[in-house]
């Protein structure tokens, strides 16, 4: 078991005790820690012992006082401290499976891990739980858990997932009924599987967990041009459908659990919903409600602008073709205040193929082509194009190489929910 520190919080007791980045937590009070929920547990106490091994190879003995909830102010690098548990299926829509080879390693895994569920909000199918997984997952529990469940009908469930031991997801929700582990959906819509009358008898099967479910996401499948397996688009007759079913669901059930992604309202060509249609946003993540929470931002700023920049702005917004309109529309109020030049760059997926057109899946060596010799010096982009907590883009180049190779800044978005960073750059 490896429970590696990436980094150390500012201010905190381990950086008091001068503790290093590279270091390796090996036990607390004794106990091995097998994931970050172990490490939770093990610290809510006043008085700690914890044993570091220093990146030198040493093995460092603490004890320490501290307030019951404090934290020792670690950053690891990975939430899980032994073994990810694999994925056990082959599901027809999976996107590890339709990627060119040459990528990082991590891109190859097929994790469908419980804990990092509850810690992170990475959807699981529950086809992998163990006696000793359910028994830690009712005594602690560790909820919500965030459930790919794509269909209730058991036959169709084995065949998307490849797995005979997918089919009954029903059995699987009734544990966590039964233990009042609260859990959110996700719905990956493939045309001609899971889609019409299918979808109608899942939201209508998940109704029957009203008590622990919090929302229900449907999001359209996604395929690179790299997808062996023959599958649909959603295209626009099927995004209007499908909103058709989800809406006349919500308005059955009298609540909005059940929402699309703001693709399907792109493919079908309709304005995004108010926010009360997103049920609290709970699924941002999975793209539902992300532009809804853009153009609110937006528009809630531009009222407060009191004064143009002192100096001219010029920066180039690269993002995705499916979100380009909005930010279209941002560019062309912005562009109304003196000393503002903000352009628009959307960055087609040449990498992955026309069909996608999404920001998370934007690489650097899109965005090389795409804006080299425009004249470009400042680029804003989102962090979803990076890897998470580094500099480093899914094809593995970095925002060093995309600078270096265009001469230019690159900017990045951090909250990619929220339109303030680029305010900043812009008014201050």
């Amino acid at each position: 078991m490896t429970a590696k520190i990436s980094s150390i919080q500012t201010g905190s007791i381990a950086e008091e005790l001068e503790i290093e980045a590279g270091s390796e937590l090996l036990s607390i009070n004794g106990m091995k820690l097998s994931d970050y929920i172990d490490y939770q547990y093990a610290t809510m106490t006043e008085e700690l012992e914890f044993e570091i091994k220093t990146p030198a190879g040493e093995i460092e003995v603490y004890e320490i006082e501290k307030d019951f909830d404090e934290e020792l102010g670690f950053i690891f690098e990975s939430a899980i401290f032994d073994k990810i548990k694999p994925c056990a299926n082959n599901c027809i829509f999976c996107f590890v499976d339709q990627q060119p080879e040459g990528l990082r390693k991590s891109l190859y895994i097929k994790d469908d891990d419980y804990r990092l569920s509850y810690l992170q909000g990475t959807y699981v199918t529950l086809t992998n739980l163990t006696k000793k997984d359910k028994e830690r997952i009712a005594n602690l529990h560790l909820g919500p858990i965030y459930v790919s469940v794509h269909t209730t009908n058991p036959e169709l469930r084995a065949k998307m997932l490849n797995n005979k031991l997918a089919a009954n997801i029903t059995k699987e929700l009734d544990f966590l009924k039964e233990n009042d582990i609260p859990f959110h959906a996700q719905i990956v819509l493939c045309p001609d599987y899971n889609d019409g009358k299918e979808l109608e008898r899942t939201l209508n099967d998940l109704w029957n967990y009203k008590d622990i479910i919090g929302s229900i996401a449907i999001v359209p499948v996604g395929i690179t041009k790299f997808r062996k397996e023959k599958l649909k688009q959603v295209d626009k007759q099927k995004a209007i459908e499908t909103i058709d079913i989800v809406d006349k669901f919500n308005k059955k059930i009298k609540k909005n659990l059940a929402s699309v992604s703001d693709e399907f309202f792109l493919l079908a060509e309709k304005e995004l919903p108010e926010k009360k249609y997103y049920n609290g946003y709970r699924q941002l993540e999975d793209g539902v409600g992300s532009l809804r929470c853009l153009i609110d931002d937006f528009n809630k700023r531009i009222k407060k602008v009191s004064k143009a920049p002192k100096t001219q702005k010029e920066y180039t917004l690269a993002c995705s073709v499916s979100a380009s309109k909005c930010f279209e529309t941002f560019a062309k109020e912005l562009n109304k205040i003196e000393n503002i030049n903000l352009k628009v760059q959307p960055i087609k997926s040449d990498f992955f193929g026309k069909d996608v057109n999404v920001a998370g899946l934007i690489t650097a060596q899109d965005i090389i082509k795409q804006l080299r010799d425009k004249g470009h010096k400042n680029v804003v982009i989102p962090s979803i194009v990076l890897r998470p907590y580094t500099t480093e883009f899914l094809d593995g180049l970095t925002v060093k190489d995309v600078e270096n190779q265009l001469g230019i800044k690159l900017h990045i978005i951090k909250d990619i929910y929220s339109i303030k960073e680029l305010f900043n750059l812009l008014f201050k």
